[in-house]
């Protein structure tokens, strides 16, 4: 019930300054938000980000939050921002069947992790796209999809930078590719929590164990360095979020990395560079080809 109020909130905050996307393209399930930076000529590859919205959002919502898509112009790659489906109950809210915890509350088969990898496939049909340069951004339940993402389709996501989402739970075999991961959590984030928790039963690990697992995944060494302290969240005074990352002794083109905001919440009031930040770090992580 948590999970539902706050996240009714967010759509319902972000649906009131919604972004007007440059075009829309549809990959199989209706319109797309799509944007395509003016230096686009289609004879050099750009890198592709794909932002995965969380649960009752949307696409142009999600952007309207994170603010991605005005910095396609700055920094050139090509920007998509779908919707997932919408639940067969309830109040029919968008969601991602992304794990067991979060968030198909409703046992829908959809496989959102091929719907997601043809808007890719499809992308660079379309447009000149890098294959060494394809990321995705997730907050909440698209943070939870980007990292199924990350594991289903090693072989062609480069990064992932998830906001308040989590990795699978279950042990696994680690993907047959290395891929960079980005975790950012508030430490009182009431809706996914920072250590781990439940969702109608169904666990999700915490913020440390997401990285820590992606880290011996990318066969990095399990002690993690603490670096720079970053600001993300402009409700709160100073440079309040700590970086530990786990970088040594990785497989080419693999490596994990924390995040933390300090007494950040689900949803932060992100500071003017956030995303730029997000950006930056996913364009600094090419995949390893």
């Amino acid at each position: 019930m948590k999970l539902r109020l706050i996240a009714f909130f967010l759509c319902t905050l972000l649906s009131a300054n919604a972004v007007v996307a440059q075009s829309t393209l549809d990959f199989g399930r209706g319109e797309v938000p799509v944007t395509i930076p003016d230096s686009y000529d289609g004879s050099t590859a750009m890198p592709l980000i794909v932002l995965l919205h969380g649960y009752t959002s949307s696409g142009q919502g999600q952007d309207s939050y994170f603010q991605v898509s005005p910095l396609a112009d700055d920094y050139g790659f090509l920007f998509v921002a779908p919707d997932g489906t919408r639940e067969s109950g309830g109040n029919q809210n968008r969601f991602w069947n992304a794990s067991t915890a979060c968030c198909n509350f409703y046992g829908s088969e959809v496989d959102d992790s091929a719907y997601i990898r043809s808007i890719i496939d499809q992308m660079k049909e379309r447009y000149n796209v890098d294959d060494n340069r394809v990321y995705l951004i997730g907050h909440s339940n698209g943070g939870f999809m980007s990292f199924r993402m990350a594991y289903d389709h090693s072989d062609t996501i480069a990064a992932i930078a998830s906001l308040a989402g989590a990795n699978h739970m279950e042990q696994r075999d680690a993907p047959a590719n290395p891929v960079h991961i980005l975790q950012i959590h508030g430490t009182i984030d009431e809706t996914i929590q920072f250590q781990g928790g439940d969702i109608q039963d169904n666990r999700y690990p915490g913020a440390l164990s997401s990285v820590r697992r992606w880290a011996a995944y990318n066969g990095c060494n399990q002690n993690g360095v603490g670096r720079e302290i970053r600001d993300l969240e402009a409700s709160l005074p100073g440079h309040e979020s700590g970086v530990l990352k786990f970088e040594t002794g990785c497989k080419p083109g693999g490596s994990a990395e924390l995040w933390t905001i300090a007494s950040g919440t689900h949803v932060p009031t992100i500071s003017d560079t956030f995303s730029a930040q997000i950006v930056e770090w996913l364009l600094a992580h090419p995949k390893n080809n």
